[in-house]
């Protein structure tokens, strides 16, 4: 019996701190925030792109959810200084991406 097996057998009410985040993880691993995603709309050097920002989790969980947006969407796009950013005006299609993995979004400019 190791440790962990030992405190299992005397405190079996007890959650460990692995079990308590992963209840706030949905099933396909990404951490679900309470505040919402702001999903935005900006034209620079005259070409459109969409940004997903304010996302409070784990960087690799920021990462794994731009690629599957990229992926999903067929477009391209990359992570940078916190943000997702998007090649295109795609508000209507990440949103409803969004919505359906759990998140909160909100709509930021026109």
């Amino acid at each position: 019996m190791d440790l962990k097996d030992q405190l299992k057998a005397l405190f079996p009410d007890h959650e460990s701190a692995e079990q308590e985040n992963n209840k706030e993880e949905k099933p396909d691993g990404l951490w679900i925030q309470d505040d919402p995603l702001l999903c935005k709309f900006e034209k620079r050097n005259g070409k459109p792109i969409t940004l997903i920002d304010n996302y409070n989790g784990a960087k690799k969980d920021f990462k794994e959810l731009a690629r599957e947006i990229k992926t999903t969407l067929g477009v391209g796009g990359t992570v940078k200084n916190e943000q997702i950013i998007i090649q295109g005006d795609y508000r209507p299609q990440i949103m409803k991406l969004l919505k359906e993995k759990g998140f909160k979004v909100k709509r930021v400019g026109g």
